[in-house]
């Protein structure tokens, strides 16, 4: 399957467990490898699985690498009706009410230009106890699962 994972990071996080998952996912399958501020809305192709992983900034807010793209998004006005994606989100519980926004508002600013999401959105808690990548390998196994299933390819 071709699979194109994107990032959105203010310290490098992301960024860091991107590069883990695409480790992770390559070996069987044909990974490609982006920072959002480098991605336009015309860059995506539906030939193409995205896993998104993104990290919360501020109050609630995208991280400085995915604002770019959000505001791209939002002016280009995309149909993105076949793209299919997957989100993975990290944040810090500690800030109880924002506590991953960013992911939520990305995965939203997607579906309302028409794209599909595979899987629940998961949220990684750095003040818990689990590793970022403990839950985030899992993760990108099962949504890659999913919709190879749904697009009839084999996973």
């Amino acid at each position: 399957m071709l699979i194109t994972i994107l990032y959105g990071t203010e310290t490098g996080n992301a960024e860091m467990l991107a590069e883990d998952i695409q480790s992770e996912v390559e070996t069987d399958h044909e990974v490609d490898l982006a920072n959002l501020a480098d991605f336009a809305p015309e860059d995506f192709s539906a030939d193409r699985f995205y896993l998104l992983v993104c990290s919360t900034y501020g109050d609630g807010d995208l991280p400085a690498s995915a604002q770019p793209f959000a505001e791209a998004v939002a002016t280009a006005k995309p149909n993105l009706s076949g793209i299919h994606f997957g989100i993975f989100g990290l944040g810090d519980s500690e800030y109880d009410e924002t506590f991953n926004h960013g992911p939520k508002k990305l995965a939203e600013l997607m579906i309302a230009h028409g794209a599909h999401q595979v899987g629940e959105r998961v949220a990684h808690d750095a003040s818990g106890s689990d590793l970022a990548e403990d839950l985030a390998f899992p993760w990108a196994e099962a949504v890659i699962a999913e919709v190879s299933q749904k697009l009839g390819e084999a996973a």
